[in-house]
């Protein structure tokens, strides 16, 4: 019987087990967006996971939504990422980057006062982001011209070029949670008329042409995409999201990526169940799912086959041993919710891992 134990191949991709560390948004590289020695301990630290995905990583000096998350565009980003991907290999481990842009989300006050871009001029409603000057409305994002769209692919290009340098296994995509490639993706934000509006086909096309660009620097088979059809995170929901699955979920699979992700707002909602069900349908390589899993909810999607593998969150933020506990069905350590973001080492690389029996 497949377990969360059984080793998996996803793409190029050797996983020694299916519990797999997703990228998690903790804030702690600072102004930089350089990756420090916090940083070093905190994914070396969780290095037995199946494979960690970083936190949403930069792909330009104005992709900037939180205040002191990584990035991924200078030659300094390259060096200090490779001082994370070394100690997790020199632990055995495996490590995608994921690459992205935050689209709406972002803040001119973040981004030496760039207006935000999306695909359409419809600002998050009913929100505020934290600025250095405070908390702050959403502002309406500048809608990308046609003729824009390239270059905002070449910058993913030249992120997952980055990322192989700073010695990665492969990319992550993010095209979920209402960024950028999610602006496209989804009909709640994306009004377009031309090429990227419209049709399901039209509004996939950004994604697409970002993962082919991923694609050409890596090979497929280190090349991997997020989506989350029905999370409604960052004011986001579409009229048809089996239907943008579908057939994002086959041109994924025709291009033989090594994963796709789905994250759910919770797996155990049956809308939540039939969106996986349409992924699992529609794309022949290993399929991962992430939403509010506990071990037992997991090993039972692994074992009917529903996912290949799970994606674990919180779990992970307070317990770098995860696999380790997972096997001995130990406590898991309680998350610190007052120190998920920003700040030092409290509530971010100190949490223990069990005492050796």
């Amino acid at each position: 019987m497949t377990t969360l134990f059984t080793p998996l191949q996803a793409g190029d991709i050797h996983l020694p087990n299916r519990i797999v560390m997703a990228p998690l948004t903790r804030a702690r590289a600072g102004a930089t967006h350089i990756p420090n020695d916090m940083m070093v301990d905190y994914y070396a630290q969780r290095a037995s996971s199946g494979l960690i995905m970083t936190e949403c990583t930069m792909v330009d000096a104005h992709a900037c939504a939180f205040i002191g998350e990584g990035g991924i565009y200078s030659p300094a980003h390259v060096a200090g990422w490779s001082r994370v991907t070394d100690a997790v290999h020199d632990r055995g481990g495996r490590i995608f980057m994921q690459i992205w842009h935050p689209g709406r989300a972002a803040h001119s006050l973040l981004n030496e006062g760039e207006q935000p871009v999306s695909s359409s001029a419809t600002a998050i409603r009913n929100g505020v982001t934290n600025t250095p000057e405070g908390a702050k409305p959403y502002e309406v994002p500048r809608a990308l011209r046609t003729e824009d769209i390239p270059r905002y692919v070449e910058m993913f290009r030249l992120a997952a070029q980055n990322a192989q340098r700073a010695g990665f296994d492969g990319v992550q995509i993010h095209g979920a949670h209402g960024y950028l490639v999610d602006n496209f993706l989804r009909d709640g934000v994306n009004a377009r008329t031309d090429a990227y509006g419209g049709s399901v086909p039209n509004r996939a096309r950004f994604l697409l042409e970002v993962t082919d660009a991923a694609i050409g620097v890596w090979g497929a088979g280190r090349v991997a995409v997020r989506i989350s059809p029905l999370v409604p995170f960052n004011d986001m929901v579409d009229s048809q999201p089996e239907s943008l699955v579908t057939y994002v979920a086959q041109e994924l699979s025709r291009r033989t990526i090594a994963f796709l992700e789905v994250r759910h707002e919770d797996h155990a909602l049956p809308e939540e169940q039939e969106i996986l069900k349409v992924a699992r349908r529609h794309f022949q390589g290993a399929l991962m799912s992430n939403g509010n899993y506990t071990r037992e909810s997991g090993e039972s999607t692994v074992a009917y086959g529903a996912a290949d593998a799970i994606v674990y969150g919180r779990p992970y933020i307070a317990n770098p041993d995860l696999v380790e506990r997972f096997a001995k069905q130990s406590p898991l350590n309680e998350v610190n919710y007052d120190r998920l973001y920003g700040g030092g080492p409290d509530g971010y690389s100190d949490y223990p891992a069990m005492a050796a029996s």
